[in-house]
């Protein structure tokens, strides 16, 4: 007779976590929204102030985005039904994928469904088994599973930390590597708002000869004169040899691209899993990233007040006497460190009718918990007070700031 196994789900009874937090009234996670993505929205029928969206350039209820879309879906149907590689490619798809390469500035780009297929799709098809990644400690979940999957080693190096990235490139599991060394980091880190440090990398690319990919997706649309990322902002738009960036932050929409040279690209379409065996962008998520497009080409109006409200916001904070790191960005953390005081410090703002996220380990590392807030361009001044009142008044009440 054969010996009983353990059971597969036992490991999800014991997970209790969630449970524990809801019974204590601090489960800060899959809150139902009952409007759309704007600067205000509703939860339970009450309206809270949205600080925790992506939404940097408001474009979710653009007038012509809203319009693009509608019109897609009346033209295009509902969705594609299946991959770009077989049925799934429209004339919408290759408009875009020339749009946004001309944007960018390189030779070609490819869409993905989502952002963290297109992280999957690209390093883990790019990396072969004698190739090297170099990755930032603080890189995305999106970029560590694509490194999980790709057949190379793995080497991280402390977070913007040049001199310990050149340990790296000096180490012996790099110059012994029969490969090649690609150097993965971020223009805008997602949970801390500070910039990666593009322009020494690109000094040492220069001297050791790797290759780099920026992933981008919290910084394009809003930073550089143009919006077209943290390359054009630091001026390495060249030196960057692929640059990554997702739909679902400033471009409104869903989905995510990659680009690079020709050759490049066309490896990564013919050869990337991820990409070959998903269904394909639908029309409308599609339109509505080429109207974004239109929109940030022709009214930087809305990068004008994106930043107007962030330098607002961050400068409030700093005299207030909140820690918000080296953020250079619309992600403005509030450095907690303590876990528990961390979710009170939320539960309290959601409280007060404001939408914040709480960020936790393993986000970040324990000791650094923090309240994740980001800006929009459509934030009102009075919004902005009204959050500012009401983070000075919890803050000192919490003892995160001084009365």
């Amino acid at each position: 007779m054969a010996t009983p196994r353990n059971d597969l789900f036992q490991k999800c009874r014991n997970y209790t976590r969630h449970k524990d937090a809801e019974a204590k009234g601090f489960y800060p996670y899959f809150k139902a929204i009952e409007s759309g993505a704007d600067a205000e929205v509703m939860i339970k029928g009450k309206k809270m102030i949205m600080i925790g969206s992506n939404n940097y350039l408001g474009l979710t209820t653009h007038p012509k985005v809203k319009e693009a879309a509608k019109k897609a879906v009346d033209k295009y149907g509902s969705g594609c039904t299946g991959s770009r590689f077989l049925n799934g490619t429209l004339d919408i798809h290759e408009e875009l994928e020339h749009r946004l390469a001309k944007f960018v500035r390189k030779e070609k780009t490819l869409l993905f469904s989502t952002g963290f297929q297109t992280n999957l799709g690209t390093i883990s098809v790019l990396v072969g088994k004698d190739d090297v990644i170099l990755c930032d400690r603080m890189n995305h979940a999106s970029i560590i599973d694509g490194c999980r999957l790709a057949f190379g080693d793995t080497i991280k190096f402390k977070h913007n930390d040049m001199e310990d990235l050149e340990r790296v490139l000096n180490s012996p599991d790099v110059e012994e590597a029969d490969g090649s060394v690609l150097v993965i980091t971020e223009g805008v880190f997602s949970m801390e708002g500070d910039l990666g440090a593009l322009p020494p990398i690109v000094r040492l690319k220069k001297k050791y000869g790797f290759r780099l990919l920026l992933d981008d997706a919290h910084g394009i649309g809003y930073m550089g004169p143009n919006g077209r990322g943290a390359a054009e902002h630091f001026g390495v738009e060249k030196e960057t040899d692929l640059i990554m960036g997702t739909f679902s932050k400033s471009f409104a929409s869903l989905g995510g691209f990659i680009a690079g040279p020709g050759e490049v690209i066309d490896f990564i379409k013919h050869t990337s899993r991820p990409l070959i065996f998903s269904a394909s962008m639908p029309p409308a998520s599609v339109a509505t990233v080429l109207a974004a497009l239109d929109i940030m080409e022709q009214e930087p109006q809305h990068r004008e007040k994106l930043w107007k409200n962030v330098r607002k916001m961050q400068s409030a904070y700093r005299d207030l006497g909140f820690n918000i790191g080296r953020t250079e960005s619309p992600v403005v953390p509030l450095i907690i460190g303590e876990f528990e005081k961390t979710l009170v410090f939320w539960k309290e703002l959601f409280e007060a009718g404001v939408f914040v996220n709480p960020i936790i380990s393993p986000a970040v590392p324990a000791d650094m918990c923090l309240i994740r807030t980001s800006y929009m361009a459509t934030h009102t001044d009075e919004e902005l007070d009204r959050v500012i009142e009401i983070m000075a008044r919890i803050g000192k009440k919490l003892g995160v700031i001084q009365g």
